[in-house]
């Protein structure tokens, strides 16, 4: 991706999050050169703040997603922090490809604007989707779910993402973007995810112009 494009993004996301009165903390707005000697900070360590990718297809509105870590634990670190959150905008038939997490539990939750569908299986031993019916809890209430099954989330709607549950989700057509929020156990992107297809997490970046804000994985450069 063109660094001009990401920061063409992230400016759209501050907008976004701001339209629903969404704040982010101070540092989210830090100029590249404001990170110098931040190096040892939780922030840093824990990979907080903007992320953007999408997934090496190159085609961001199709197959991507930006999301902002406000906080998460260190599981290699051994941090006291549990747990972690994030916000997110999803778009219309932007997806989020099917995966799931062998660590980390999550709540995936519709804060506003559109709806976000989700599709569900289980996973066998080997990985692979299953083809046995989901309990799914939505909202604290249980749903069954048939593999490849889809939950609709309209605003205020929330799930819950158990360990070995394979999910990819995308915006419903026709109802805007969505504001998405992630409560969960501690968050790591590096080790973490089981995408069905193999895929990069995390984005290659043509320097075609300055950074507007830093993304998590810029911090090694400038920091």
């Amino acid at each position: 991706m063109k660094r001009s494009e990401i920061n063409a993004l992230i400016q759209d996301a501050k907008d976004f999050f701001a339209s629903f009165r969404f704040a982010l903390p101070p540092w989210a707005f830090w100029a590249p050169e404001q990170w110098k000697g931040k190096g040892d900070s939780e922030v840093v360590r824990n990979q907080l703040g903007w992320d953007l990718t999408d997934y090496g297809a190159g085609d961001f509105d199709r197959r991507g997603l930006i999301l902002f870590t406000i906080r998460n634990g260190n599981l290699a670190a051994r941090h006291p922090k549990k747990y972690a959150e994030k916000i997110m905008i999803v778009r219309e038939n932007q997806i989020c490809p099917m995966h799931f997490h062998w660590s980390k539990t999550e709540d995936i939750i519709n804060r506003g604007g559109g709806n976000l569908v989700i599709e569900l299986y289980g996973s066998t031993p080997a990985e692979e989707l299953g083809n046995e019916p989901l309990a799914v809890s939505v909202d604290g209430f249980t749903r069954i779910v048939q593999p490849g099954g889809k939950i609709v989330l309209t605003p205020g709607e929330s799930i819950f993402l158990e360990q070995g549950m394979y999910h990819r989700f995308y915006g419903e057509p026709g109802k805007g973007k969505v504001l998405v929020g992630e409560v969960s156990s501690v968050n790591d992107d590096n080790t973490d995810n089981r995408f069905h297809e193999p895929q990069a997490r995390f984005p290659e970046i043509d320097e075609d112009e300055a950074p507007l804000h830093l993304l998590c994985t810029d911090y090694p450069k400038y920091v």
